[in-house]
């Protein structure tokens, strides 16, 4: 009886044996089979890889095309904030081109209130579907970055729409702090420094970038028949709109490109005297120092002509000096 026993349980045993042999054949990738939910998981976690990528390409492609040297600075930032810096750098170009692309007024400050809109829904965890916007809410959640910079930044951006000259230096600098300055702060945020001197050299290095940039768009704006110079300055030496509209290349024109072009060296320089107080961290914040650099050098090489050709290539060399700068942990 023992023996029978023993007999069937071993026959039992190769039934359910051969049983398992077959399912393995038959059905070869049965223990991958997934339930309905998770491949929906699975799905909707591709999907928004998918879309995480395509936005950080948005990013990259509009600062590449619309703000190379800030481009070329975002990549030698570390890996941590690199990102976050395209996707501030893609905000700022967002707001800087409004005004170029649009033919009233009226369409412009609707597209400023779109963008205090997204800052606020940002900060809701419910940002709008758009690349910029979805990067930037990765930033915010990531560094936690201050929504008053960027708030700011809009804003004065908005107040620009009214397409007329500065008055006097004072307000230009004053439009440079609230716009470049403000997109430095939030550099150093997704950098993690909270240092006072910091921010007063981003202050500064802020005000000498607006100035540069107005200082370089002046033959580019004077062929629209617009000019955004100070009024002051233009009066002091005699200077009239039409003579920039023209491209005049007289002294007196060059005179009012010196006085401009030295205030944003002096802001260059009281931006370094605080270098030795400043934490090495945020030093590739201030990469751009180089490009001001650069550019107030050329300017005075052909004499503060600011429709010289010359001004209006691009230094090649700048990637290879921004390295340079990066290695030093310098600004």
């Amino acid at each position: 009886m023992a023996s029978g026993i023993s007999a069937k349980h071993g026959l039992l045993t190769t039934k359910c044996s051969v049983f398992h042999s077959l399912q393995r054949k038959i059905l070869p990738h049965a223990i991958c089979i997934q339930r309905p939910t998770e491949v929906k998981c699975l799905r909707a976690s591709t999907n928004s890889t998918i879309e995480s990528q395509h936005n950080e390409k948005y990013c990259i492609d509009i600062v590449r095309s619309r703000d190379y040297d800030g481009f070329v600075s975002s990549l030698l930032l570390p890996e941590d904030a690199r990102r976050s810096s395209l996707a501030l750098r893609a905000f700022n170009v967002e707001l800087a081109q409004v005004k170029d692309s649009v033919s009233q007024k009226t369409i412009g400050l609707m597209r400023m209130q779109f963008w205090k809109t997204t800052v606020e829904e940002i900060y809701r965890d419910d940002p709008p579907v758009q690349p910029v916007s979805a990067e930037l809410w990765r930033a915010v959640k990531k560094h936690y970055l201050t929504k008053r910079w960027m708030l700011r930044i809009i804003s004065e951006r908005e107040k620009d729409m009214e397409d007329r000259a500065y008055r006097n230096l004072q307000e230009l600098e004053a439009y440079s702090e609230n716009t470049q300055s403000s997109l430095l702060y939030l550099l150093l945020e997704s950098l993690g420094v909270k240092d006072v001197h910091a921010d007063h050299a981003a202050s500064h290095i802020g005000k000498a970038q607006g100035i540069v940039m107005c200082l370089r768009a002046t033959p580019y704006n004077s062929s629209r028949r617009k000019v955004y110079l100070p009024m002051d300055i233009c009066m002091l030496h005699r200077a009239s709109q039409e003579d920039f509209i023209r491209g005049s290349r007289e002294q007196n024109v060059r005179d009012v490109v010196y006085d401009i072009a030295s205030q944003a060296h002096v802001h260059l320089q009281h931006a370094r005297s605080f270098s030795k107080n400043i934490p090495a961290s945020a030093f590739p914040a201030f990469l751009q120092t180089v490009v001001l650099e650069d550019y107030l050098q050329r300017v005075r090489r052909v004499d503060f002509d600011v429709f010289h050709p010359s001004l209006q290539k691009r230094n090649p060399l700048i990637p290879i000096q921004l390295y340079i700068r990066s290695w030093k942990k310098t600004y």
